[in-house]
């Protein structure tokens, strides 16, 4: 059974990612980004950084986990946390002039090797709920693995780590391949590594 943590960037739709863990028979512990021991990161296979409202800079701990963790831990971040993951290596964010709420678009890959999107088409649909986007200025450590239809980054990965971002919500109704996407992610395993066990459970959310 996959360990994974969610920090809770005090969004309301961290709770449909952890259903989605859940159903995936992963033991989840959720932390929000002020309420966590860094260290306490160590004993799960996989962090998952949730959407929330503002920047990454008034999100609580939520770069420092990424620039303690990402060299060893699997992590996926969802909108404000692909955010996060765009800052901590050196991007910026642009403040978009059309605000995304509750609102469908399509995405196309970039790539052919993400393996979160491993089982989809070039194109499909995702929910957007956000105003902030990485620019598209990468540093040298990041890859876009896909764009809009206006060229604003939907999804980046860290070309070394295994750690990506996706700017949609697949937890979403919105993104009817969303479950598919975060099934990807879990059941994925680096090359050399192997689950951890020794690691005692944590049960309190």
């Amino acid at each position: 059974m996959k360990k994974i943590l969610v920090i809770d960037n005090y969004d309301s739709f961290v709770y449909n990612l952890v259903h989605y863990l859940e159903e995936l028979d992963c033991h989840v512990v959720v932390k929000r980004n002020d309420q966590l021991d860094i260290e306490e990161a160590e004993e799960f296979d996989k962090i998952l950084l949730s959407p929330g409202p503002g920047i990454p800079d008034e999100a609580g701990l939520l770069k420092p986990i990424i620039e303690k963790y990402a060299a060893t831990k699997s992590i996926l971040g969802v909108c404000l946390g692909m955010q996060a993951i765009g800052e901590v290596f050196g991007g910026t964010l642009n403040n978009l002039d059309d605000v995304y709420h509750g609102v469908a678009t399509k995405i196309e890959l970039f790539v052919d090797d993400e393996y979160i999107f491993d089982g989809l088409g070039k194109e499909f649909q995702v929910g957007r709920y956000h105003s902030w986007v990485v620019d598209k200025n990468l540093p040298n450590s990041l890859q876009v693995t896909s764009y809009d239809e206006k060229g604003e980054i939907m999804s980046l990965r860290h070309k070394e780590f295994d750690v990506r971002g996706v700017q949609f919500h697949p937890e979403s109704v919105l993104t009817p391949d969303g479950k598919k996407m975060i099934k990807n992610w879990v059941s994925h395993n680096p090359e050399g590594k192997q689950e951890k066990t020794e690691a005692k459970p944590q049960h309190e959310i």
